[in-house]
């Protein structure tokens, strides 16, 4: 893409059309091409404008956001971020979101509105520009499907620890490497840049879909196989021991890497504790958060795998990371779980079919 990104905003509140316009081309290489009250203003100003990136409320008037989200990307896939109140009910329609097409979201706050959003403006600008850079596919909306009962031979160990990095685009990406996943599967912990509200939901919802059990991380909790730890929001997921089990770790400490939590803080970690008994997988995601930490668990012994760039909605944190040594191996999303289980089998470890 070359020239400005041209920006077409969509919200049935004018305050926040004119605060977005604002904000937005307060960067010069932004430029906002237009601004919708709902919908069905926004197609015809779509056709007319071909925008680069949609800012799109959720709750409008004539069509609400999500019904408009999927006829954009069954008709004309393009990059969306949506607009998104920071509570229970807001994460769960904007994870919604995410599994139809959505590059991104912005957390909408539920209270003083003005100075919340202005708060947030390098966020917004930044969302924004970096959706003008994803790939957006048409794709048919996924949803929580009944998972067959199965039964696994067990792993002979426990050591295995899958680590997962993740940031735009990763919410999709993820569902799909952990709904592949058998039921016995060795412990996965993940960390995927989002609000803490959000993390909940997201962990609940993977957890609907899934044979292996997912949950939100908690202070000191037992890591095992058979399950799933995702990072909450505003706080750094580590591996760490208690005796001869691992545990997870919590902590405040500042960002690293731009980010709380960190996808370097988990691997690092996890280098230190668990080394060549750790595989490190980096998703897709805008930055270089990851690289450190994929390049640290490499030296300590462990296998590292990337998503490619073809599949990936963002090649950022993938391309950093190969670029610094830190991942062994580059392969398409469709066969990171795929992956998974190869390398396991090969550490000794009971062949199991998916």
């Amino acid at each position: 893409m070359t020239g400005k990104i041209k920006v077409l905003i969509v919200d049935d509140s004018a305050l926040i059309r004119q605060m977005l316009t604002k904000m937005l081309t307060s960067d010069p290489s932004i430029d906002v091409v237009g601004t919708a009250p709902d919908p069905l203003t926004a197609r015809t100003m779509i056709k007319q404008l071909n925008p680069d990136v949609l800012t799109l409320d959720i709750e409008m008037p004539r069509m609400d956001g999500l019904e408009f989200l999927e006829k954009i990307i069954a008709l004309r896939p393009m990059p969306v971020v949506m607009i998104s109140s920071l509570t229970q009910e807001g994460a769960e329609i904007a994870l919604k979101a995410l599994e139809i097409g959505a590059v991104d979201y912005i957390g909408k706050p539920t209270s003083d509105l003005q100075a919340g959003l202005t708060e947030k403006a390098s966020e917004i600008i930044s969302k924004v520009k970096t959706a003008s850079r994803a790939k957006v596919h048409a794709k048919r909306p996924s949803s929580p499907k009944p998972i067959e009962s199965k039964t696994f031979q067990h792993f002979t160990t426990t050591e295995q620890i899958v680590c997962i990095g993740a940031s735009t685009g990763g919410v999709e990406a993820i569902r799909e490497v952990i709904t592949a996943l058998p039921a016995n599967f060795p412990a996965v912990m993940i960390t995927q840049h989002m609000p803490g509200t959000f993390t909940t939901s997201f962990a609940n919802r993977l957890d609907g879909m899934s044979r292996i059990s997912v949950c939100e991380a908690k202070q000191s909790q037992r890591v095992l196989p058979g399950h799933v730890y995702i990072a909450p929001g505003e706080q750094h997921l580590e591996l760490a021991r208690s005796g001869a089990n691992y545990i997870c770790k919590l902590t405040n400490d500042a960002p690293v890497s731009g980010h709380r939590p960190s996808v370097d803080v988990l691997m690092t970690s996890a280098a230190k504790v668990a080394g060549s008994n750790v595989i490190g997988v980096i998703l897709t995601g805008m930055g270089r958060d990851g690289a450190e930490g994929m390049l640290h668990l490499r030296k300590a012994g462990a296998f590292t795998i990337g998503q490619d760039e073809a599949s990936s909605v963002v090649y950022g944190m993938p391309r950093v990371a190969f670029e610094t040594g830190g991942i062994e191996l580059q392969v398409p999303l469709s066969q990171v779980a795929s992956t998974l289980m190869k390398q396991l089998e090969k550490r000794d470890v009971r062949a199991i079919r998916i």
